[in-house]
């Protein structure tokens, strides 16, 4: 599957402003943002923004290496062809080695999960946005929309379904480009009836021109930086066991 590339993934920024710690760990004051108690999530927030243990069924393929990476060491004879993507449920970075003589076409959706596997062989490991090629680096903003796009019942269940976090952050806070005044206009919105589609969310809020490149932006901000405070579509990466 190709991948319209006419618009180009939003540059990476850090953190955004809700998730940045406030000098000397306090608090503003003023009044609280989060008065409406039906828009109220549970104590156990992070229980909502949890990502179940499922492992991925299906990648997309990021970047092809027919002599695998290049900062092993080994003499070109004896390296094999790596695969480097990102799963669509969790998006988890993983390198993966194909089947002999197969090629795994950049940005093609591939099954990785149990049974037989068409290309590939088996999963080498899990990496990090770090980890990745120049290349990989280049197609994953791409591929991320196209993932947004190709699961947009999940994407839009999150528009109908986001809760606050805290009485002052709602997770519609967390998206790029979504300030407090658009975050109402959402909340309000979806009480008349839940949101369909991209296209019912952009005709009912017009000021939030592409829902699927805010939320793919979103995850791309989340893979880039290994100590975001909230994660609302990715798993953390793995840390090294201590020695």
């Amino acid at each position: 599957m190709k991948v319209d590339k006419s618009q180009l993934g939003r540059p990476y920024t850090g953190r955004s402003s809700a998730e940045r710690p406030s000098s000397g760990g306090r608090r503003p004051g003023g009044k609280q943002q989060f008065d409406r108690h039906s828009e109220r999530a549970p104590r156990s927030s992070e229980k909502n923004m949890k990502i179940s243990e499922v492992r991925e069924e299906y990648v997309w393929v990021l970047d092809y290496l027919p002599y695998g990476k290049s900062v092993d060491g080994k003499p070109t004879y004896q390296k094999k062809p790596l695969v480097q993507a990102i799963g669509d449920k969790k998006f988890t970075l993983m390198e993966l080695v194909p089947k002999n003589g197969v090629i795994p076409e950049i940005q093609s959706r591939v099954y990785i999960g149990p049974g037989d596997r068409n290309e590939i062989d088996h999963v080498k490991q899990r990496i990090g946005y770090s980890d990745l090629t120049t290349g990989a680096n280049l197609e994953l903003p791409f591929i991320l929309e196209a993932i947004v796009k190709h699961q947009e019942e999940r994407f839009v269940k999150f528009f109908n379904d986001a809760l606050s976090i805290t009485t002052r952050l709602h997770m519609l806070d967390l998206l790029p480009g979504i300030g407090k005044k658009l975050m109402w206009s959402i909340i309000d919105e979806r009480k008349k009836g839940y949101f369909k589609s991209y296209q019912d969310i952009r005709e009912r809020i017009p000021s939030l021109r592409d829902p699927s490149k805010v939320i793919s932006n979103r995850i791309e901000e989340e893979l880039k930086d290994d100590f975001i405070k909230y994660r609302l579509f990715t798993t953390p990466p793995r840390r090294p066991r201590p020695e």
